[in-house]
């Protein structure tokens, strides 16, 4: 499968000043086909050496000496290996965590020589280190699950994908268009994006076979557990990824997830979940400026699921029952728009960016709530995610009123609109701002259509 990240990879393939590249996301979301695909498409010669497979290996990194390494590579593998043509690939790195501190000696001594290295779980592993990490000699890269524009290519229309990137607002999207995207934005948010799925689905076109791949992903998830859990009982966790489903689009609650456990192991267990990438918490801030995670609320936190497709999954949602919705803002009671809207939001970080997600949230006589705030260049820009072609925007007009912003940002399944909304709040001052109308199936070009 085509992936956008091939662009960054290229990049850095060619940069004068290149470092050994770490690769981090969730376990499945195609990591090591990406290395391979991309060495293969360079004309590279793979070094591919996967510590979890093969313990061993580490031995072979036993000294700080890169060209000491790479003569034990050629005796294990039994082949000249030359720096400028090949790529040396640490897969399941967090399986021989020292070997991260080696990559300072290929980034000072041997940068002639691309290194890449990846691990599902490197997150335990960057957070526990007992050893130097190479603070400023390597690079990082965040792989999410397949973006809507990489699932359109997946599915043979690249047509459509060049059609929105190419989508500015004095174009008009044809009827015919916008519902083939809508229809397109459903088939995406029951298989999602992880390649297994969606190779499925590919192939095969029968909705229970990708059902059963997401099912098969979320017990070799559970299967992990044992992995990173520690002392905290595997059940716990279990317990978590069973809630996160049936609590999107709300603020998490633990006693939701097991009323006979206390708060704290239940905290933990999400804490874990999230390094792991199966969850990413939406944490409240108060949205007065950049950076958003500088004035956050920990104890008011929504949680959204690694992938829309293991959600719908877990939920029981059919793409039969979903293609007879009119509105994907009416699914779940709005908990599935929010947690599609959230993955897409996630696509549009920079490569080397680790995605963050937050909302705002006023409590009193008022209650108020923006389900998702951004930055935007120098810009806080709340995003509201409706159904339908207007839907209460009372929450909102609260949150421009108080915080002066310019711009903001609806997701629905409506056509793409802007314009100026202009009225007075409570005490009768004015408020201003431009208001910008996107169907789901934009959100992957939010940052360039809002510019």
């Amino acid at each position: 499968m085509k992936r956008t990240r091939v662009k960054f990879l290229l990049d850095w393939l060619t940069s004068s000043n290149r470092k050994p590249l770490v690769v981090r996301g969730a376990r499945q979301v195609g990591k090591t086909w990406l290395v391979r695909d991309f060495a293969k498409n360079q004309g590279l010669k793979l070094v591919e050496l996967n510590f979890e497979k093969n313990p061993s290996f580490s031995t072979l990194f036993s000294s700080n000496e890169p060209k000491e390494i790479l003569l034990n590579l050629q005796a294990h593998f039994g082949y000249k290996i030359v720096p400028e043509e090949s790529l040396l690939f640490l897969d399941e790195v967090q399986a021989a965590p020292t070997i991260l501190a080696t990559l300072r000696w290929f980034a000072e001594e041997m940068p002639e020589i691309p290194v890449i290295a990846a691990g599902s779980l490197l997150e335990f592993t960057l957070a526990k280190h007992e050893f130097s990490m190479p603070v400023g000699r390597i690079s990082y890269m965040h792989l999410e699950p397949l973006s809507f524009e990489e699932f359109l290519v997946a599915i043979g229309e690249e047509e459509l994908k060049k059609y929105l990137e190419e989508f500015h607002w004095e174009v008009k999207i044809p009827q015919a268009i916008h519902e083939k995207l809508i229809k397109a934005v459903k088939e995406y948010l029951i298989i999602g994006g992880m390649p297994a799925a969606v190779s499925s689905w590919v192939d095969r076109k029968d909705p229970s076979s990708v059902n059963q791949i997401h099912f098969d992903l979320l017990a070799t998830y559970r299967d992990d557990f044992a992995k990173y859990s520690g002392r905290l009982s595997t059940d716990r966790l279990d317990d978590v990824l069973r809630a996160i489903p049936r609590q999107l689009g709300q603020k998490f609650v633990y006693s939701r997830v097991n009323s006979e456990i206390s708060s704290a192991p239940i905290k933990q267990a999400l804490e874990l979940l999230s390094m792991a990438f199966l969850c990413h918490r939406v944490v409240a801030t108060s949205g007065n400026g950049l950076p958003l995670g500088a004035e956050t609320n920990e104890r008011f936190t929504k949680v959204i699921m690694l992938d829309c497709g293991l959600a719908s999954a877990a939920l029981g949602l059919s793409l039969k029952q979903l293609l007879q919705v009119s509105e994907i803002d009416l699914v779940n009671d709005g908990g599935m728009a929010e947690q599609l809207t959230g993955q897409l939001l996630r696509t549009i970080y920079l490569p080397y960016a680790t995605p963050a997600h937050y909302y705002w949230q006023r409590n009193g006589k008022s209650n108020a709530e923006i389900d998702y705030l951004i930055g935007h260049e120098a810009l806080v820009v709340p995003i509201e995610v409706k159904a339908g072609k207007t839907g209460s925007l009372k929450s909102l007009h609260q949150f421009m009123s108080e915080k002066k912003k310019s711009i903001a940002v609806r997701i629905n399944s409506d056509f793409p609109s802007k314009g100026p909304v202009c009225l007075k709040d409570t005490l009768g001052q004015p408020v201003d701002y431009q208001l910008f109308s996107i169907p789901f199936y934009l959100i992957g070009q939010l940052d360039r259509i809002i510019s």
